[in-house]
């Protein structure tokens, strides 16, 4: 386009910490038009500020490509034993899901360390969601191994549901039959792994719950703080217009005291003239009498 690069802005701009992108895009946007691709110049301007969590999985991301594969190969054998209902794939699958989203996690929490931005447990459990997300929805997916999050993908809370056309799979051979041993039932546990599943999604929303929660606090507080300083605000006003009243006032006193002085002045005056006057009127020798 032009000359820019777009995709190389990009992905140097969701490098950036979440305090430093809007600023460098919109130096970014304003280079692209500078340099005669306006069309550059408003895909750049259009670009969203990542949230803390989704930089910090973008930076998971770009840091670790062959962990980024392996876990998308993962949700694809994950959204495929829960279409056919693979109970014993899906046990072993679903143990690993757990224990991998926490692995990827605090590796992203590191990895986010290490370039100066620390992120805190609740930032964690975003990133779990996203990591989630991306196990369990292709889409998500995709966006995810861009590293180029702006948010995390809507909520997750259940894999794909079982493909009608996909049949149990056939029981594995066996050497001798063992009638004494009662093999589980291929749908209980698809089922106990859907359950697992289910839990996960139930703590990734009260996980979302308890951050809209915070939020919510925080407005609180700052709404709260916002009335005290307004009612600071205004008291200060009053103050300052009872003092412009007090200060108009001896003004105005001040005004006529310096009228009556003036006058006082004038008529004092006056009256050293006269008596000036009068002096200089009498004969020398007092009034000549005898």
């Amino acid at each position: 386009m032009g000359g820019v690069d777009v995709d190389e802005v990009i992905d140097a701009l969701y490098e950036l910490p979440p305090a430093r992108f809007t600023a460098a895009r919109d130096e970014a946007a304003a280079r692209a038009k500078k340099a005669g691709d306006p069309a550059a110049g408003k895909r750049i301007a259009g670009l969203r500020r990542p949230t803390l969590a989704a930089w910090t999985s973008n930076t998971l991301v770009r840091a670790k490509p062959e962990e980024v594969e392996q876990f998308r190969q993962l949700g694809q054998a994950l959204r495929a034993a829960h279409r056919s209902l693979d109970g014993e794939q899906l046990r072993d699958l679903s143990h690993q899901q757990h224990v991998v989203i926490g692995a990827l996690a605090r590796e992203a929490q590191r990895l986010a360390d290490e370039a100066g931005t620390p992120v805190s447990d609740t930032v964690l459990r975003e990133v779990g969601q996203i990591l989630y997300a991306a196990l369990a929805d292709p889409d998500a997916a995709e966006a995810w191994a861009s590293g180029r999050l702006a948010k995390a993908p809507a909520l997750v809370t259940e894999f794909p549901d079982l493909d009608p056309d996909a049949a149990p799979p056939a029981p594995r051979p066996v050497a001798r039959p063992a009638p004494a041993v009662r093999r589980p039932d291929r749908r209980v546990e698809a089922a106990r792994a859907a359950a697992q599943d289910a839990e996960w999604a139930a703590t990734a929303r009260e996980d979302e719950l308890r951050v809209a929660e915070e939020a919510r606090q925080r407005t609180v507080e700052a709404a709260v703080a916002a009335d005290t300083e307004l009612e600071r605000a205004q008291a200060a006003r009053d103050r300052a217009y009872a003092a412009v009243t007090e200060a108009e006032e001896r003004h105005r006193e001040a005004g006529r005291t310096a009228a009556a002085a003036r006058r006082a002045a004038k008529a004092a005056g006056r009256r050293l003239r006269a008596l000036a006057g009068d002096a200089a009127a009498e004969p020398e020798g007092g009034d000549g009498s005898g």
